[in-house]
């Protein structure tokens, strides 16, 4: 079982920056495939960004490709999104994901294992 936790969302400006993230519990995090998703009232979730195990290899959404950093540190069972140059569109509940035992990337929300409650993320105009 891993239990994830968000953190560092809140209310920023756009053009401004947040870094989110992700604490997960269990011993098998390092093995795990992980991605954070985002959605926001009325659309359907959708992914942001992935990682796979070691951190090497990493995808993003379009609308965020150039903005956005998803990175991980297995010694503390943690994955960041790091966002800058906000806009109100990327306003949302952000939520990571996990799959474990997976070493490549995991793009779909459906195959992914565990997921965390999702911090929220509101960006002014």
């Amino acid at each position: 079982q891993v239990q994830l936790v968000e953190s560092g969302g809140g209310l920023v400006q756009a053009g401004g920056s947040l870094r989110l993230a992700c604490a997960a519990s269990g011993r098998t995090f390092s093995n795990s495939a992980m991605g954070w998703f985002r959605q926001a009232p009325g659309k359907e979730r959708e992914i942001v960004a992935a990682i796979n195990w070691s951190g090497g290899i990493t995808s993003y959404a379009n609308s965020v490709k150039g903005r956005v950093t998803i990175s991980r540190d297995n010694a503390k069972n943690t994955v960041y999104l790091q966002m800058s140059s906000l806009k109100p569109e990327d306003t949302a509940v952000y939520y990571c994901a996990a799959k474990g035992f997976f070493y490549g990337l995991v793009l779909r929300s459906g195959d992914y294992d565990y997921w965390g409650q999702g911090t929220q993320v509101t960006v002014s105009s």
